[in-house]
């Protein structure tokens, strides 16, 4: 059968369309905001937004925000969530919250103004020892929001407040969540079961309306360049293996602000919004990352096995509060003691007990202080030694991830990890040596 060359054109040509076609749509479906993360897979903050009343032009509401992740937190200056009103609506007083703006309020007349009449009102948590009746309950903590693993009594915050409506027709939810904290984007409400309410456990009410808004968190909106690196060594190779060259930043590029040693910073002109987060000011080094972290496989015992992990802070003018590692290492399933640290394994993967997070203990070493002599926090772990699968041999010995709060930190390269000595090299050189006294014997016995 012979096969018409025009024919064979146009049939490869249509399946190349429907090749693009299909990757069209593919494409277009991903979300490149969308950050799923295979270590806590359900991790989200959640803006939970209750109607408790409602009536002509006035609706009473509660919103909760919690922070479902495992081990990112949201830390200073905390959240500012904001929103998109369908019509003139005026915000006339918070509990747990304020907004930023009070906006333009001039279309109403005499008496009290309201507290915010802006059309994309922003809203943010109020600090530490507010007066009790400007107060609800889980406020007050300047927006910062704890991780489920560190501390699940402070994972989340509510604040209520009273809305006037752009008409006296039913409520209308807002659209256009913010959450105010980079790396974060919010979808758009949606419509869940009503939250259920009870002062003594015996008679329960509900919200008129509830609606649940998901924020997913995206390293690569976050930054665009990574915030912390990994160097190693081991007690049986001499090399310190540094942090990879550049994996932050370089000397010299554009945005790239480092201090060289023995020189200080004016804190006057670099921190310029008290509201705001401080700038990133590091010591210069070949990495230029704000946070290094090292470790180093430390001793070898005939059952177990010590690595020591330290934390430096490099950034000048920033601390780190309530700051956490996580680890991936095979061997984290038969870890005997953790000193200084506070341990937590992960298990994303429930029977694959190789992920874990440590974070400092209260008021010891909890928070990482700006570089300097005290900029840094120290452990040793004690690991017992799996008989199937340990070994020195291959780095195996150093972690495969490392993230320090919630982002991943560059590793070194595979092949530059530090490895044990060759010792057939030692043998042979030993069997030279050996057999040129064996020699040299030879000749003085003749």
């Amino acid at each position: 059968m012979k096969i018409s060359p025009f024919s064979f054109v146009v049939q490869r040509s249509s399946d190349v369309v429907l090749f693009l076609i299909f990757f069209f749509f593919l494409f277009s479906s991903i979300s490149p905001s969308f950050g799923y993360d295979p270590l806590d897979p359900y991790g989200n903050v959640t803006i939970k937004w209750d109607l408790l009343q409602s009536d002509s032009g006035s609706n009473y509401v509660k919103v909760s925000i919690f922070n479902f992740q495992k081990y990112r937190h949201i830390e200073q200056p905390g959240w500012k969530v904001g929103w998109d009103w369908f019509g003139e609506e005026a915000i006339w007083n918070m509990q747990g919250a304020e907004a930023t703006e009070q906006g333009n309020c001039s279309r109403f007349k005499g008496g009290q103004l309201p507290h915010c009449c802006e059309r994309t009102p922003s809203i943010i948590d109020l600090l530490p020892g507010t007066p009790y009746n400007m107060q609800t309950s889980n406020c007050c903590k300047g927006g910062v929001l704890s991780s489920m693993a560190q501390d699940p009594s402070k994972f989340g915050s509510i604040f209520q407040m009273s809305v006037s409506a752009s008409d006296k027709l039913d409520f209308k939810m807002p659209e256009n969540f913010t959450l105010g904290v980079q790396g974060y984007t919010c979808g758009q409400p949606v419509p869940v079961a009503p939250s259920k309410y009870s002062s003594d456990g015996r008679r329960w009410t509900q919200a008129l309306g509830t609606w649940n808004v998901t924020c997913m968190y995206s390293q690569f909106l976050a930054s665009t360049t990574p915030k912390c690196c990994v160097s190693l060594s081991a007690f049986y190779n001499s090399t310190i293996v540094p942090c990879p060259t550049c994996s932050c930043s370089c000397q010299g590029l554009p945005g790239a602000k480092c201090l060289n040693s023995g020189q200080t910073p004016s804190l006057l002109q670099e921190i310029k919004d008290k509201n705001g987060q401080p700038p990133s000011l590091v010591r210069c080094s070949g990495h230029m990352c704000p946070i290094w972290i090292h470790w180093h496989v430390k001793q070898s015992y005939t059952q177990y096995w010590r690595v020591k992990i330290t934390v430096h802070n490099q950034n000048i003018v920033r601390n780190y509060s309530e700051w956490n590692l996580v680890v991936l290492h095979p061997n984290l399933k038969s870890i005997h003691q953790v000193f200084s640290f506070n341990y937590q394994p992960l298990n994303p993967y429930r029977s694959i007990n190789d992920t874990g997070m440590f974070w400092g203990i209260k008021f010891y070493n909890d928070v990482l202080l700006q570089e300097g002599d005290s900029g840094n926090v120290q452990s040793e772990i004690l690991l017992h030694k799996d008989s199937e699968i340990f070994t020195f041999r291959e780095g195996w010995g150093f972690p495969r991830r490392i993230l320090f709060n919630g982002d991943e930190c560059v590793m070194p390269p595979p092949d530059q990890y530090p490895r044990l000595p060759n010792i057939g090299q030692h043998d042979a050189k030993f069997s030279i040596i050996a057999l040129f006294f064996c020699f040299l014997l030879l000749i003085l016995c003749v």
